[in-house]
């Protein structure tokens, strides 16, 4: 897949800032609210979210760390690497979320939580509309970077900034799942 690099980068940084605006949106919630599962195995809104704060502690250093060292010059095209690809695509949410298994140290499950969660969040995706924009000034293709899952796998910047991207999306679209679920009332006192 080849992508107008310009191209890309715009739709990340619209989708990252939709990001920032469903957070928000999410921020204005009863903690009780953004701390409620549909069942004790599932997470919560805030754990969603926790959840993308754990792999953005690990991406965003990782991300500034190789576009500083590099030396490169922007290209005028990105061209998505065969295993940058198929995890970008996997983590675009489609219809029905495919369920995904989620490794220990990212599973938040059980957490205390609270809305500082969201803030911490919300941080790391200004980070990321950061680091997308001085991406414009390095070659896409050239900056390897590694995942969360073995340092010995290496994917394009581009890919990686991709996976972030659409991996943050998916989650998002989880906590909507949660909040429209049919959440029983609190339980009043007498």
């Amino acid at each position: 897949m080849v992508l107008h690099a310009e191209t890309l980068l715009q739709d990340l940084i619209e989708r990252t800032r939709k990001h920032i605006n469903e957070a928000e949106k999410f921020k204005s919630l009863p903690t009780e609210t953004l701390n409620w599962r549909v069942a004790n195995d599932s997470w919560s809104i805030l754990e969603c979210f926790e959840h993308l704060n754990l792999y953005g502690d690990f991406y965003i250093p990782e991300l500034k760390k190789r576009m500083e060292s590099s030396k490169t010059q922007p290209k005028e095209n990105f061209k998505s690497g065969v295993l940058g690809n198929y995890f970008a695509k996997s983590m675009l949410p489609k219809e029905k979320l495919n369920k995904m298994k989620t490794f220990k140290d990212k599973n938040p499950i059980g957490s205390t939580l609270d809305k500082t969660t969201m803030n911490r969040f919300i941080a790391q995706q200004e980070k990321i509309l950061n680091l997308l924009d001085k991406s414009r000034a390095v070659d896409l293709n050239k900056i390897k970077t590694a995942i969360s899952i073995s340092k010995l796998i290496k994917l394009r910047i581009g890919d990686t900034f991709r996976v972030v991207v659409y991996h943050n999306e998916r989650h998002i679209l989880q906590a909507n799942n949660v909040l429209n679920s049919k959440m029983p009332a609190p339980k009043q006192l007498n």
